[in-house]
């Protein structure tokens, strides 16, 4: 289980708080989406619980333990963080994934740490580039990398910033599709930011709306509701099923046509 209890942030002490008492839970092997329109503060949120920014104030607790209390080291064990922009790395794509096992490794990598690679490698379908350089890879593959570098982490609690953005629609729904089974599986935590609300209902459990510096709402597909998207991204929308699967169509009305 993870707990995020009060997250306040401001990027100084003479600027309004970015994020206001920001609060959620997030069971094992539950993929919750992080929505709102650009300048929510989204990313912000992500780098206040991977300690990439400091908080005014607040916690994040795995298993009731304070992750911002223990060494950047230890807190690597819990938390796997990848970026929206992934920079490349002047390595091969094998060894690029065993920089996830760097938390882990006291002096040399071991054999079931070259497990946990291949695996991670496997898993995003990488085999045809394990000995490939990272920097010949499309933005893409290169973001396939990261996640299997960040899978190999074996983390508890995964942060994935716009993990589809550099992907086709299949690749986007077979990296999230994946991502998903890997969560369940090995009861990992996923926060994931993601624009497209069709992919988030897809793939998520929950959904976190930001608005204004705070939670606008949070649950379940109950919270996924046409007045919570026009409320937070100023659009009309309708919510159908189509094959048991929930669909969000937006209007364009009148106004919005400029008629």
């Amino acid at each position: 289980m993870v707990n995020a209890k009060g997250i306040t942030y401001a990027y100084n002490q003479n600027t309004d708080n970015i994020l206001e008492n920001i609060s959620f839970d997030i069971r094992d092997g539950e993929c919750i989406a992080v929505l709102g329109v650009n300048g929510a503060g989204k990313s912000t949120l992500l780098k206040c619980i991977d300690k990439i920014l400091t908080v005014k104030s607040g916690i994040v607790e795995i298993d009731q333990q304070d992750l911002f209390q223990i060494s950047s080291r230890k807190k690597a064990q819990y938390i796997a963080y990848v970026s929206q922009n992934s920079a490349h790395v002047d390595m091969n794509v094998f060894d690029t994934v065993m920089m996830g096992r760097k938390p882990f490794i006291k002096w040399d990598a071991t054999k079931e740490d070259r497990e946990i690679v291949s695996n991670a490698i496997h898993e995003m379908e990488l085999d045809d580039y394990i000995l490939r350089s990272a920097n010949e890879l499309s933005g893409g593959e290169v973001q396939r990398v990261m996640l299997a570098r960040a899978l190999a982490q074996q983390p508890r609690l995964l942060l994935l910033d716009e993990p589809t953005s550099n992907l086709d629609p299949r690749n986007q729904h077979e990296v999230l599709h994946t991502v998903r089974k890997i969560a369940k599986e090995n009861n990992i935590s996923v926060v994931i930011i993601i624009h497209d609300l069709n992919l988030a209902i897809r793939y998520c459990d929950k959904f976190l709306f930001l608005q204004n510096s705070q939670i606008y709402s949070y649950g379940g597909m109950e919270t996924m509701t046409e007045k919570a998207i026009y409320d937070v991204y100023g659009i009309h929308s309708d919510i159908i099923y189509h094959k048991g699967i929930p669909t969000i169509i937006p209007v364009i009305d009148k106004l919005q046509r400029g008629e």
